[in-house]
């Protein structure tokens, strides 16, 4: 995802819209009211009911196209394409967003840190490739950014593990060849990763006779991840990567990510941030489960 070293999406509200501050002041002082209320704005937006958070990101994404061009509009945007993908806010709204940050990478080339692209040509291509986002962008930047990510699909989609879950079971992801897989990234800190947990419990309880099997990883320690699975009374299998091997074997560098496997044991769908019941149930029928 993000080229920073501490990826957004794995951070928690104030200290993202804290790094988005940093980001644009490192370019360029954030220096006008509009910017500032933009700030204020992004800060509560998760604590926005989901039907009204539509409106308001959507509201957010035309706002952050009206300032004057420069990193601090580029920062505002990614920070902005950020929490636009947690949930299903809809896709009118979401490709508002894109247009957004897309203008503002087109307005005025800017650089990321320590000589490296922009963030959000990464964010730009995902946009495109998970989201189906319409891009218009014909940079150099971001089309390295595409070659990128082809890439790392590529080595995603030949990746094999072997982890242990806090019960002391060993899994393999090759041999659960014959079910229908779902690998999900997520930490006990991650608000979204929180919200979607719920769902993954349905999901599981509801298609498990099918062959379904969710398999939820996490690199924290022990003494974090099992009692907070055992305070929510989660049952599926939650398995432990220490060291971070194998999520660094999937490039994660944003959660909550999930990766659904067919049958086959092949990798057919990935998701670019949490999903709604609805969303993950849309994304398993492409697995053959209804």
């Amino acid at each position: 995802m993000s080229r920073i070293s501490i990826p957004f999406k794995t951070l928690g509200i104030a200290t993202a819209v804290s790094l988005c501050v940093i980001a644009a002041c490192q370019a360029g002082a954030i220096r006008s009211d509009a910017e500032k209320a933009i700030i204020k704005k992004l800060g509560g937006l998760r604590g926005i009911a989901d039907a009204q958070r539509s409106g308001v990101t959507r509201d957010l994404a035309l706002e952050i196209r009206k300032l004057p061009a420069g990193a601090n509009k580029a920062s505002l945007a990614y920070s902005l394409a950020n929490l636009a993908t947690e949930g299903d806010f809809g896709r009118d709204t979401l490709q508002e967003v894109t247009t957004t940050l897309a203008q503002s990478l087109t307005e005025t080339h800017i650089a990321g840190q320590g000589g490296q692209p922009h963030p959000g040509y990464d964010e730009l291509a995902q946009l495109a490739k998970y989201e189906h986002m319409k891009v218009s962008l014909n940079s150099a930047d971001y089309k390295a950014a595409v070659s990128n990510l082809d890439a790392i699909d590529s080595a995603r989609a030949k990746v094999d593990f072997s982890l242990t879950d806090i019960e002391g079971h060993a899994w393999t992801l090759s041999s659960l060849k014959g079910k229908v897989v779902l690998v999900n990234f997520w930490a006990t800190w991650c608000p979204p990763c929180r919200k979607e947990m719920p769902d993954l419990q349905m999901l599981s309880d509801r298609f498990k006779a099918q062959g379904f099997v969710v398999l939820s990883i996490s690199d924290e320690g022990m003494d974090k991840v099992k009692p907070f699975i055992a305070d929510h009374k989660y049952t599926w299998p939650i398995l432990l990567d220490p060291g971070r091997k194998v999520n660094e074997m999937y490039h994660i560098q944003g959660i909550p990510k999930s990766f659904l496997y067919n049958r086959k044991g092949q990798l057919i769908e990935q998701t670019i941030d949490m999903r709604t019941q609805a969303q993950f149930l849309s994304l398993l029928a492409k697995a053959g489960l209804k």
